[in-house]
């Protein structure tokens, strides 16, 4: 379930995908890459965004080091309830009902009955959009 991850390669990684980084599943945002020396592979800066604090990290590897990727699920569902910033949702698919915090960007749009995407990685859960 939403706590597996994947490895793959840091020459594969490329704007808009999913990358661990410091046990924290984040969007890459950046990609740099420098030549190969004279005795090694080229070296990548990869920068993220952690899709839970939106802080920015950075991982400095070889191009064909191996990193791990996060199991990203997209699921949609209802807000049940709202108490203060915290909404209880109900999963569309499953009627599973949890809580989660609402951003505060989307509290103005937070609504008993209106509808949430919110994504699952590592066991954690956020909502993206509210319509």
């Amino acid at each position: 379930m939403g706590g597996d991850k994947n490895y793959g390669s840091m020459k594969d990684l490329k704007v808009g995908k999913y990358v661990i980084v410091d046990e924290e599943p984040c969007r890459v945002v950046g990609v740099e890459s420098s030549s190969p020396g004279k005795h090694g592979a080229a070296k990548m800066r990869v920068t993220a965004i952690s899709i839970f604090t939106g802080n920015k990290k950075t991982i400095l590897k070889p191009g064909d080091a191996d990193c791990e990727v996060p199991i990203i699920e997209k699921k949609t569902g209802q807000i049940v309830s709202i108490v203060e910033n915290v909404a209880q949702i109900m999963d569309t698919e499953s009627f599973e009902t949890f809580e989660m915090p609402v951003p505060e960007e989307m509290k103005a749009d937070a609504a008993a009955g209106k509808d949430v995407d919110y994504i699952l990685a590592m066991g954690r859960k956020i909502i993206n959009r509210i319509h």
